[in-house]
């Protein structure tokens, strides 16, 4: 949790407008108490009422910060960037605010998710916009992580690095270095000789001076221009050497760090994620060739399933609700701790002086909409019984619209992060072979 805390006061301590700080920390707030209000609806806290009153003041806020707060102080701190506009700055805010809205709008024209009981601005009609965004998001990073977990701790993947590798391209890199020294040394040479012959200060200038530069050269004099594409050519082979060693020494030291305790439990935990990968690959496949959605939570169902085939006398009802509290809290706490992570990363990676503000709203609106479909989402993985006031606050909502776009979306980016990480590890070895 402190992690959390953390990133939260990292992300605000990097910008200077107040406004900026206050709507990222009001998001947050307001995404982790939709969390927690879940936690509530299977523990009981609260009475029905109260939790009904929670959920609809958390939806409401948090929406009406996504759909019209953000938006438009993203398009003012754009507009404040740009010179030309800085004098009527609000008016061209207000025309990008209302750009977003227009397709932020249309995108409810393809997707079945238009209810015309609702109003314009009602809940249903917002949240179901944002569910699609935020859904797309999800399954996005769902479907690369599923691949990328196993291929990154599991030594199976690892290459085959020996000391001998690494001595012998250091080896090419420190020869690469030094034919780069001495090319330059002799040009410093070349250069210090036509300076004391007088030929920099006599030479000719304009177009067919560099003509003649070039094509003709004093005898016993180098020639610069050709030994200067050698130097480009070494620098840029040199980096790739490099780049190469640091590669290897990295993995050399994964290969090390494999055979200790805790590579081996990551290791295992690689072919868990493995099989977990390919069961969800395949049960996405069945529910959209079948087109079909779970009824039952998976808990239940597991435990159904175990109990009828054991023969066994169990309380379902009564170890479902525990287990679901387990599962959900599991799934809430890394799926928040995995997004700020990924977001950090981000931030860390792009931000600037002038950008911060627009970049932290941007992380604002992303981790907004990705909380509120994890709820659409996670409300499949409780019981029945304690879904009851999530389905009410959310509306008429298409869930099973819901699931199969996520399974959609999730196959999509498992399958082309399969083909791209296999296409990487394939292409490793060769290029170190090369090199």
């Amino acid at each position: 949790m402190s992690f959390l805390i953390d990133s939260s006061i990292m992300f605000t301590s990097q910008v200077r407008q107040y406004v900026v700080q206050v709507i990222f920390s009001v998001t947050f707030a307001f995404s982790c108490t939709m969390f927690e209000l879940i936690i509530f609806e299977i523990l009981g806290v609260l009475n029905s009422s109260s939790r009904y009153f929670h959920w609809k003041l958390n939806l409401c806020v948090i929406l009406l910060i996504l759909v019209f707060m953000v938006p438009f102080y993203i398009g003012y701190f754009v507009v404040s960037n740009i010179r030309l506009l800085h004098r009527q700055k609000l008016l061209f805010a207000c025309v990008v605010w209302l750009t977003f809205m227009y397709f932020f709008w249309k995108l409810g024209d393809p997707f079945p998710i238009l209810s015309p009981k609702h109003g314009i601005l009602s809940i249903e009609q917002l949240i179901s916009r944002v569910g699609v965004i935020g859904v797309t998001l999800m399954a996005l990073l769902s479907g690369f992580g599923a691949v990328n977990c196993p291929y990154t701790y599991m030594s199976y993947f690892l290459r085959n690095v020996t000391d001998a590798d690494i001595l012998a391209l250091e080896r090419r890199l420190l020869q690469t270095m030094d034919m780069i020294v001495s090319k330059k040394k002799r040009i410093a040479v070349a250069h210090r000789t036509m300076f004391q012959r007088g030929e920099v200060h006599n030479r000719p200038t304009g177009f067919w001076g560099m003509i003649k530069s070039v094509t003709t050269s004093v005898p016993g004099s180098e020639n610069l221009s050709l030994i200067q594409q050698e130097v480009d050519a070494l620098e840029e082979l040199s980096r790739q050497l490099f780049l190469e060693t640091a590669d290897l020494h990295a993995t050399k030291e994964r290969i090390e760090y494999s055979k200790t305790f805790q590579g081996k439990y990551f290791n295992f935990l690689g072919y868990f994620f493995s099989i977990y990968c390919v069961w969800k690959i395949f049960m996405a496949t069945i529910n959209i060739v079948f087109d079909r959605v779970g009824k039952t939570d998976p808990v239940t169902r597991g435990i159904e399933i175990t109990v009828n085939y054991l023969g066994i006398q169990f309380d379902v009802k009564f170890w479902s609700q525990h287990i679901s509290f387990i599962l959900v809290g599991i799934i809430i706490v890394t799926s928040i701790r995995g997004l700020l992570i990924t977001l950090t990363k981000f931030f860390y990676a792009i931000s600037s002086s002038k950008s911060s503000n627009v970049i932290v709203l941007l992380l604002a609106q992303i981790m907004g909409m990705y909380f509120v479909s994890s709820v659409l989402l996670i409300r499949m993985s409780m019981p029945p019984e304690y879904r009851t006031i999530i389905t009410e606050v959310l509306g008429e909502l298409q869930f099973n619209f819901y699931h199969r776009w996520f399974d959609v979306i999730f196959l999509v980016s498992a399958l082309s992060s399969i083909l791209f990480l296999y296409l990487a590890h394939k292409q490793a070895p060769e290029k170190h072979m090369a090199l």
